[in-house]
């Protein structure tokens, strides 16, 4: 039996909805991409990447997000609220 969390489909389908969450606290946050890859000291195309789901980003990154963002890291990490984390953000 193949689990499908193991499958490229599942995969890309998670690389997306994370992209897809990334995408949605900047714009909470009131910038653009641009913008955030200022702040991170990258170019706005690595931003585009994440958003996309055409690269992942590492836990450091997370982390950087997170403080720019102000959203939770575990959040950006995992795509949702991680369990043993309160429930604010």
């Amino acid at each position: 039996m193949i689990l499908i969390e193991s499958t490229s489909f599942w995969k890309e389908m998670e690389r997306n909805r994370i992209g897809n969450l990334l995408s949605g606290a900047r714009l909470k946050a009131g910038l653009t991409q641009t913008e955030l890859a200022k702040r991170l000291g990258v170019r706005q195309n690595m931003i585009s990447d994440y958003e996309n789901g055409r690269r992942t980003y590492s836990d450091e990154m997370a982390g950087r997000l997170s403080k720019v963002l102000k959203v939770k890291e575990e959040r950006l990490k995992y795509g949702r609220k991680h369990q043993g984390t309160d429930n604010s953000e």
